[in-house]
C-alpha cells in the first residue's frame, strides 16, 4: 500500500479537530473539509480551531482546506468522515463526485436516522461503497485528551487488513497507540451501544445513585453489549478488549463524555429539549437509543439498560422510577 496516500477529514469538531491533530503529527498535509468559511480563516490565522479543542495548535500550512465536500473527496485517497450521524445524510447529499476507489473511514459513533444502519453499512448500502473500503476508527480515546497529548489507545478496524494498517500507521504518534481489527460490524455497534449505557451512567449520577451502582450498571452494561451484538453480527471476539470494554468505560465514566453529560441532565431533572440546548453538543446516544430499541426489538436481545433509556428519553417516563425497577433486574 502507497505511504503517500492522500488523507482528509470531513467535520469540523472535537473529533475531527483530535484526528486532524494526529495526523499531522505524521504527514506533510492532511486535507480538511468543514462548511463554516469562518472557522477556517480563524484557524488559517490563530492556528486553532476557536469552537473546538482551542488547546490544540496546528501549522496552517500542513493542511489543505475545503469548504466544497467534492474538492476533497477528489483530492484524498483516504476520507475519515467525523460528523454527528444525525448530519451525515446532509453531507452526503451535497455529494456529486465518484466514491469509486476511495477508503471511507467513519469516526462516528451512532446510526444514521435516515436509513437506521451503523455508518459502515450506510455507505455500503446506500452510497455503495464496497465493504472492503469501508473501515471504522474506534476508542477507548477522547478527543480532549488527544489535544492535551495524553497517551491514548485506537482500534482501526477494516475487513482488508492492509488498509487498516496503513491508516493506523498514519494516526500512530508518540502519545496515540493504534491495533487493528477485523470486526467493523461489532466495533461500530459497540462504539453506538456505549453511548447509550453512558447515557444510563449519568442518569443514575443525576438520581444520586454511587461509585458501588456505577460498577453493577457497567458490568450489566458489557454483558448487554455482547448479547446485542452477537444477534446482529456473529463471529468470534473478546468483548472484554479495548474496543467494546475500554470505549464503553471511557465513555460511561469520565467527565469528557458528552452522553454522560447529557444523562445526568436528565436524571437531574432537565427534559431532553432543555439538556440538548444546555450542552450545546450532539449527545450520539440519544438518536442512537432509538434505533437500538428498534433493532433488538427485531432481533430479539435482551436488553433492559436500553429498554430503560428508551423508555425514558422517547415514552417521557419517570427517571427515577424507571431506574428502580432497573435495580431490580440488574446483578
Amino acid at each position: 500500500m502507497n505511504s503517500k496516500q492522500k488523507v482528509a477529514v470531513i467535520g469540523g469538531g472535537s473529533w475531527a479537530t483530535a484526528i486532524v491533530k494526529m495526523l499531522c503529527e505524521n504527514l506533510d498535509e492532511v486535507g480538511w473539509y468543514m462548511r463554516s468559511s469562518y472557522i477556517i480563516e480563524h484557524i488559517r490565522r490563530n492556528k486553532h480551531n476557536p469552537n473546538y479543542l482551542s488547546s490544540a495548535y496546528f501549522d496552517p500550512e500542513q493542511l489543505r482546506f475545503a469548504e466544497d465536500i467534492n474538492e476533497i473527496i477528489d483530492y484524498a485517497d483516504y476520507l475519515i468522515f467525523a460528523v454527528p450521524s444525525a448530519f451525515l445524510q446532509g453531507e452526503l447529499d451535497k455529494i456529486t463526485t465518484s466514491l469509486q476507489d476511495k477508503v471511507i473511514f467513519s469516526a462516528i459513533k451512532g446510526i444514521v436516522p435516515e436509513s437506521g444502519l451503523i455508518v459502515g453499512e450506510h455507505f455500503h448500502d446506500i452510497m455503495k461503497v464496497p465493504f472492503e473500503n469501508i473501515g471504522v476508527i474506534t476508542g477507548p480515546c477522547h478527543a480532549e485528551e488527544v489535544a492535551m497529548e495524553r497517551l491514548s489507545y485506537l482500534t482501526v478496524a477494516c475487513q482488508d487488513e492492509g488498509k487498516a494498517r496503513v491508516l493506523a500507521k498514519k494516526l500512530s504518534c508518540r502519545y496515540i497507540k493504534t491495533k487493528i481489527s477485523d470486526d467493523i460490524i461489532g466495533t461500530e455497534y459497540a462504539a453506538m451501544l456505549k453511548n447509550i449505557y453512558a447515557i444510563a451512567a449519568g442518569i443514575a449520577h443525576g438520581l444520586g445513585y454511587g461509585d458501588n451502582f456505577q460498577a453493577v450498571l457497567m458490568s450489566n452494561s458489557i454483558r448487554e453489549m455482547k448479547r446485542f451484538i452477537k444477534k446482529v453480527h456473529k463471529m468470534k471476539r473478546n468483548i472484554n478488549n479495548s474496543a467494546y470494554l475500554g470505549d464503553l468505560l471511557v465513555t460511561g465514566y469520565s467527565v469528557f463524555s458528552r452522553n454522560r453529560m447529557f444523562g445526568n441532565m436528565i436524571g437531574k431533572g432537565y427534559t431532553v429539549k432543555s439538556a440538548m440546548i444546555e450542552m450545546s453538543m450532539v449527545a450520539e446516544g440519544y438518536y442512537a437509543t432509538k434505533s437500538a430499541f428498534k433493532i433488538k426489538e427485531k432481533n430479539g436481545a435482551k436488553t433492559p439498560i436500553i429498554d430503560t433509556i428508551y423508555r425514558i428519553l422517547y415514552e417521557h417516563k419517570d427517571p427515577k422510577q424507571e431506574f428502580l425497577k432497573l435495580t431490580d433486574i440488574l446483578n
